[in-house]
């Protein structure tokens, strides 16, 4: 009786905060309206105590209840998927454009945008627009004939909006960034595990790549091809590098703090990985749903081969809509032994 009391409280909850993350977990009927919702609803919020909770929508219609036109409880993809979608594009878009203008050309509240983007993206509107542009400047860092030629063509109205975050988007200075990372301090540990070798890096900013393979030597010469201008030493771990090197044996804590240098569709990807729980997987297009762009489930089984930090970016719980592994950077048996570990703690827990 308490368990079910608190799931009421929850879900209860879940309607108050028109929380996004909880549709497709139940669906709320109003007896007063005779109309069920998705928890996100933007409709006036009902009283509790006409509010009746449903499993499925298919349960809510079996009851005498009608769906929302305004939340589309009975469709498969969010409607605020496609807002999603519509939002990056106008967040990549050359000129600047604030939120308040985005939220209006979408036909939602500015408060409402921000929530959306926590929830299906993990950053905020104004994160994922400085993301962009950092990307594009590094891009363009190579061939520029100066840091403040690139940081133009990159989208920055002013250098001053650059430099204030260059060390945070870009992992490194502009400078290094223009040189190839050269002088990079990277730190490094190699333990034996389960599964063979595991390798962590770091740098100040956090972790920056985890790997298996067969041997110390193995890792250690892999690492040393992906950053060859880089100072890398084998020294001083802090704290949480226990726990990524123990992740053979239990995924490590979201905690972990990340030095991930990606594209910005490529860190959604890996953001919405992060989400996915221990014990679980997710098919590929679950994966594009979960990130607002149905679409595109190759680029983002693109994304997922492209991520160096394993089990800390977890696209180990990725899997094919027949429910067969695909591959996996470190090899499918890893991830068949990745999978079968979890499941079991998952199991033990319950």
């Amino acid at each position: 009786m308490q368990a079910s009391l608190t799931m009421t409280t929850k879900r209860w909850r879940a309607i108050e905060t028109r929380d996004a993350t909880s549709d497709g977990a139940f669906v709320f009927a109003v007896k007063t309206t005779g109309i069920f919702c998705r928890p996100s609803c933007r409709a006036k919020a009902p009283l509790r105590k006409n509010v009746e909770l449903f499993a499925t929508p298919a349960r809510a219609l079996a009851a005498g209840y009608r769906a929302c036109k305004k939340c589309r409880p009975t469709e498969t993809a969010a409607p605020h998927a496609a807002l999603v979608v519509r939002a990056c594009r106008l967040l990549e878009a050359d000129g600047p454009m604030p939120n308040a203008a985005i939220a209006h050309a979408l036909g939602v509240s500015t408060s409402y945008l921000q929530r959306l983007f926590r929830t299906r993206i993990g950053v905020t509107p104004h994160a994922y627009r400085r993301r962009v542009l950092a990307e594009r400047t590094k891009a363009a860092l190579p061939g520029a004939s100066s840091v403040t030629t690139a940081l133009y063509e990159g989208g920055y109205g002013a250098s001053s909006r650059f430099y204030e975050g260059a060390a945070r988007e870009l992992g490194m200075s502009a400078s290094k960034a223009r040189a190839g990372a050269g002088g990079e301090d990277i730190r490094f540990d190699v333990r034996p595990c389960s599964l063979g070798w595991v390798l962590v890096a770091w740098t100040a900013r956090g972790v920056c790549d985890v790997r298996f393979g067969a041997s110390s030597a193995e890792v250690t010469k892999s690492l040393r091809a992906r950053f060859p201008s880089a100072r890398l030493q084998p020294r001083g771990a802090p704290p949480w590098v226990k726990d990524v090197l123990g992740s053979a044996e239990r995924p490590p804590a979201n905690g972990v703090p990340l030095d991930v240098r990606g594209t910005a569709f490529q860190e959604r990807v890996w953001a919405a990985l992060r989400r996915i729980p221990a014990g679980e997987t997710r098919t590929y297009a679950e994966l594009a749903r979960a990130i607002g762009a149905p679409s595109a489930v190759r680029a983002v089984a693109s994304a997922c081969a492209a991520n160096v930090l394993a089990v800390v970016v977890p696209c180990h719980r990725v899997v094919r809509s027949d429910g067969a592994l695909a591959g996996y950077r470190w090899g499918r048996e890893r991830k068949r032994a990745l999978l079968a570990g979890e499941a079991k703690t998952r199991a033990d827990e319950t």
